[in-house]
């Protein structure tokens, strides 16, 4: 039985008849549905769909992109990515707009867009799904087929592009710590990709959005970034010297998605902000060192067990929260939210150094 959320002209953007690619509302309802066309291609793909069965295709087609590729895990065979390119449609007769309107859009919108689904927890993927989930926590994603598969994809469609600018990256749950891992190898590159990364998982931190007393919030925070700094320094007594795990980063503001409600990854709300106030009574310092480690990774580092850096953190992000209480944690979790109409959204921006 076909579920509702996977047809487009029931639950998807429709009221998007005309895009503004210089509006951002707009920018994230089409990355978000570009992300759906990927998990709906991989239903398709599962439940032999094709022609004019398939449902994937209108949740693309409608924002006139077309499927360059989908992007198929060697292990599994499902798709969990895609490469879409916008294909405008061609301009209305006698348009007064003329040459100036086009390239205005053009500088916005991108010709390129890298997507990736989340989690299907169904069917034949279940296994291989949850093991990449495994390999999140342990920080070893980087070493998966799919991550390879993924940087390969990003780096043809940059030579094919051209202009790094007109490629963007989006990801939702699962598919967004993807992204955000080839978004941070880019960007140490110096190759800075538009990203949008819905629900991102914030790892190995308790639900700390759902204390209601910021006093007691504060103080539990406070007293954790004080243990990493001094467990950092420990490990290694000139890491703020020679090692700066967001060496690079600086410059990349990824657009992250999350839900107050989603224990997944309402942590990046604290995470900034409660660097905001460190930074603002002077303690910056060790909130520096605390926010480029997480204390598994330390501990991890002292034994010799890891060298990488947690992948989830990040320097600089513009950080949209959504504050629309959700009626179940399945609502919370969602890519559904970041389209649709008359959300509670809460937008700042994070850049720090």
């Amino acid at each position: 039985m076909v579920s509702d959320r996977h047809l487009f002209y029931v639950s998807g953007p429709t009221h998007l008849t005309s895009i503004d690619w210089k509006n951002t509302d707009h920018q994230r309802s089409v990355a978000a549905s570009l992300v759906q066309g990927v998990k709906v291609l991989e239903l398709d793909r599962q439940e032999k769909r094709k022609g004019s069965e398939a449902l994937a295709p209108p949740w693309w087609e409608f924002f006139h992109f077309e499927l360059l590729r989908p992007l198929v895990d060697d292990e599994s065979c499902s798709i969990f990515g895609a490469i879409y390119m916008f294909k405008p449609p061609p301009p209305p007769p006698f348009s007064s707009l003329g040459t100036k309107q086009s390239s205005l859009e053009d500088a916005n919108r991108p010709h390129y867009v890298i997507a990736f689904r989340g989690t299907l927890a169904m069917h034949d993927l279940v296994s291989r799904d949850l093991n990449l989930s495994l390999k999140v926590i342990k920080n070893r994603l980087h070493k998966t087929s799919r991550f390879e598969t993924a940087m390969q994809a990003i780096r043809a469609t940059l030579v094919e592009a051209g202009d790094s600018s007109s490629v963007w990256l989006a990801g939702h749950s699962m598919g967004s710590v993807l992204a955000m891992l080839a978004g941070k190898t880019m960007a140490k590159d110096g190759i800075f990709l538009r990203s949008f990364l819905f629900n991102q998982p914030f790892v190995f931190v308790a639900p700390m959005e759902r204390i209601k007393q910021e006093n007691i919030k504060l103080g539990i925070r406070f007293a954790r970034s004080v243990f990493t700094a001094g467990l950092a320094k420990t490990v290694n007594p000139t890491w703020s010297q020679h090692k700066d795990p967001f060496f690079g980063l600086y410059e990349w503001a990824p657009n992250v998605f999350v839900n107050q409600g989603d224990d997944f990854c309402s942590g990046y709300i604290g995470y900034f902000e409660h660097r905001k106030k460190m930074v603002e009574i002077g303690a910056g310092g060790i909130e520096r060192l605390a926010t480029q480690n997480s204390i598994g990774s330390l501990l991890r580092y002292a034994v010799g067990k890891e060298t990488e850096p947690p992948m989830h953190l990040i320097p600089c992000a513009n950080l949209t929260v959504n504050l629309t209480p959700p009626t179940n944690f399945k609502e919370a979790h969602g890519i559904r939210q970041w389209w649709q109409q008359n959300q509670h959204l809460k937008f700042e921006s994070y850049r720090f150094r």
